[in-house]
């Protein structure tokens, strides 16, 4: 009974100490949320709320002929994030934690991109990938002898080239995640596949990228919910073209609320958003969970 009582106390102290956080999360996270919800079903004129309207926000959104450009862009961004961003951070992650020498200097190396903030990132690339004489990229291919390119009026590169900016900026802080966790991996294990003869890549492949992947799959998940919400990457370096060839789910959700001040649209199209992201987030933890066992 002693023990019980003690337990109460003290699960009864932890909530105490929780609860100015669950009521600011509760206050700026719950109660807008549950609010765009309910102005997604409405119409309103700018911020004022005027009669139901159902789900023909939703078929408005869904007819719209951008929305269909941005939906396949936002996977296509999604895809091409697991292809190009998804491994580089690993990669840089296991190269640093093999460093032997100037270890630090490559740790802030490959964080300096992080502290670059993103909008600056997004202009500073844009410049580099400019079409004609006047693009960065372009310059230096004259000194080889080879002509101009268009890349991001290109509509088969545009996304790729955008996804290639991101990555550049992202993947230091993640690989010094992949870093650290690889520095929590037993000494032991190494030593004992050393002794054994293993090299280099027998040692990544057997303890180090077994051991990642825990990790790397709460990374995926959280990289597919931040790639799918991109933003100011397209609007910043293409404005969402070439004819519509980069625009995404949440630049059309920016064009409702800011541009034409139709705000149960962009309601709406948030909400889908959102559903969008808890399927692919259960689907793929469905998934992972029946191989774990």
């Amino acid at each position: 009974m002693k023990t019980k009582r003690r337990f109460k106390k003290r699960d009864l102290l932890g909530w105490l100490v929780m609860l100015p956080t669950l009521i600011l999360f509760t206050f700026y996270v719950w109660e807008p949320l549950l609010e765009n919800v309910r102005l997604s079903m409405y119409t309103a004129k700018r911020y004022e709320i005027e009669a139901f309207n159902g789900i023909n926000n939703y078929i408005g959104v869904i007819h719209n002929p951008d929305f269909k450009d941005a939906f396949v862009n936002t996977f296509a961004y999604t895809g091409w994030s697991l292809v190009i961003g998804f491994l580089v951070p690993i990669l840089l992650g296991i190269l640093l934690s093999e460093a032997v020498h100037f270890k630090n200097l490559f740790r802030v190396g490959i964080y300096f991109p992080n502290i670059v903030p993103g909008i600056a990132t997004a202009l500073i690339w844009t410049f580099f990938f400019t079409p004609g004489e006047t693009g960065v990229l372009n310059i230096l291919l004259s000194k080889i002898g080879i002509g101009s390119l268009t890349w991001l009026t290109n509509s088969k590169c545009t996304i790729p080239l955008i996804v290639a900016t991101m990555t550049w900026k992202g993947a230091g802080s993640t690989a010094l995640i992949y870093m650290a966790h690889i520095s929590g991996i037993s000494p032991d294990l190494y030593e004992a596949a050393t002794i054994d003869g293993a090299g280099l890549m027998q040692r990544v492949r057997h303890i180090t990228i077994p051991s990642l992947l825990p990790l790397a799959k709460t990374m995926l998940i959280l990289q597919i919910i931040a790639v799918f919400q991109i933003l100011y990457e397209p609007m910043m370096m293409t404005n969402g073209g070439p004819n519509g060839a980069s625009i995404s789910l949440m630049m059309l959700v920016y064009r409702y609320a800011y541009r034409d001040f139709n705000f149960p649209y962009a309601a709406a199209l948030s909400v889908m958003i959102c559903i969008i992201l808890i399927l692919l987030s259960g689907l793929y933890m469905k998934m992972t969970a029946n191989k774990e066992d």
